[in-house]
């Protein structure tokens, strides 16, 4: 397939709906795209009711082209990563994969506008996130939870207001930033570096204040980015994890038992902050972002070097310390809620506890009933009153 006929194809799929996020292509489907979170056929002509191996393969070998690594990386492990730029229309991070012993291909749409926190609507507790100087930063949540966008915008926040040097390793380049106050030097994996422990051994001789690294895969990484925060840089990274207490236990999990001790120490130490993301269905069409935040005090330190135990959960922490910004998700669905923004089916569906989220809710239909009878008894008072 030459790279001519593949735009072409990519373009019409990009047209066919609004709030596309992924272009899938499998063998067996027709050409997919991923509407506001529901994948949808897509129409072309000439027709392609179910894609062959063939097709697939050669859609996978233009978006490769030449790249030996990449080829080498696909024969190897299974699958690879790569971007690709569809002209001036939008640019891709890709994976191709294999399955079933055929190829798969799914193209994730990356925003070409750098996001502010005013765009995507965060908190104010953001501005103090940009604000740390050192210590270790996550952002979590599920594929596709738009964890590299928020991501986007604290880098965006720091280089707008800070004068300092900002390294990013990123696999691949998503959001290409521009020097403003800050100099921020991006480094690709596979072309710029080979893997992210090699880059982040290479960036703490290269005088960064903040480092962000695009996602915290193994010990190796992890290791490193303590010590990277440890040593007076402010680290940002993800992790594919469903909240703050799972993310905690995602790190400690990567080390030996007879390391845990000393890990729980350095990391009650650097973390500063675990912003957790849903992206959940708004009644009106599109997704609404929810926030699990938490920040670092004494008792977020004690949780770490001791463990969760009844009364000393991350989530009783969260919500005893709600007046500094910090929230649950529940919370963050329930304000959603009050804001008719998501239905009470989806507030449940998302809920971390659903026995705290159905109460509220509950509560908050009284409130709503009793202030409707309220405005309505003054209704017939002002009537009566009138036709006397």
């Amino acid at each position: 397939m030459r790279k001519i006929e593949l735009d072409a194809i990519l373009s019409a799929m990009l047209q066919s709906y609004d709030g596309i996020s992924d272009l899938n292509f499998s063998v067996g489907r027709p050409l997919q795209v991923e509407a506001f979170g529901q994948l949808r056929p897509i129409s072309v002509d000439p027709p392609i009711h179910a894609l062959t191996p063939y097709q697939t393969e050669s859609v996978a070998l233009t978006m490769i082209g030449s790249n030996r690594r990449l080829i080498q990386e696909y024969l190897k492990s299974g699958s690879c990563d790569c971007s690709y730029q569809l002209g001036n229309e939008a640019r891709f991070r890709v994976n191709i994969f294999r399955q079933q012993g055929n190829t798969a291909i799914v193209m994730r749409k990356l925003n070409s506008i750098i996001p502010t926190l005013e765009d995507l609507e965060l908190p104010a507790i953001f501005r103090n996130i940009c604000k740390e100087k050192t210590g270790l930063v996550l952002v979590t949540g599920a594929t596709g939870s738009g964890k590299t966008t928020t991501l986007a915008a604290v880098i965006n926040e720091i280089n707008r207001t800070q004068a300092v040097h900002v390294v990013t390793l990123e696999d691949p380049i998503e959001f290409h930033h521009p020097h403003q106050y800050s100099t921020i030097n991006q480094r690709e994996m596979g072309v710029d570096f080979d893997i992210y422990p090699m880059g982040l051994r290479a960036a703490l001789r290269q005088a960064p204040k903040v480092i962000l690294i695009g996602e915290m895969r193994d010990r190796a990484t992890v290791d490193i980015a303590l010590t990277a925060a440890e040593t007076g840089h402010l680290v940002l990274s993800t992790l594919h994890t469903i909240d703050a207490g799972q993310s905690i236990g995602r790190i400690l999990g990567m080390f030996e038992l007879d390391e845990a001790k000393q890990i729980r120490q350095r990391l009650a130490d650097t973390m500063r902050y675990v912003v957790s993301q849903r992206l959940v269905p708004r009644s009106d069409g599109g997704r609404q972002l929810i926030l699990e935040i938490l920040g670092h005090n004494l008792r977020t330190k004690e949780a770490i070097l001791l463990g969760e135990e009844e009364g000393r959960t991350f989530y009783d922490i969260i919500e005893a310390s709600e007046t500094f910004g910090w929230t649950t998700f529940d919370h963050a669905l329930l304000n959603a809620y009050k804001a008719e923004l998501i239905t009470e089916d989806t507030a449940h569906l998302y809920s971390t506890k659903k026995g705290v989220v159905t109460r509220a809710i509950d509560l908050l239909k009284k409130a709503r009933g009793s202030e409707l009878e309220q405005a309505s008894g003054l209704k017939i008072d002002s009537l009566a009153a009138n036709r006397r």
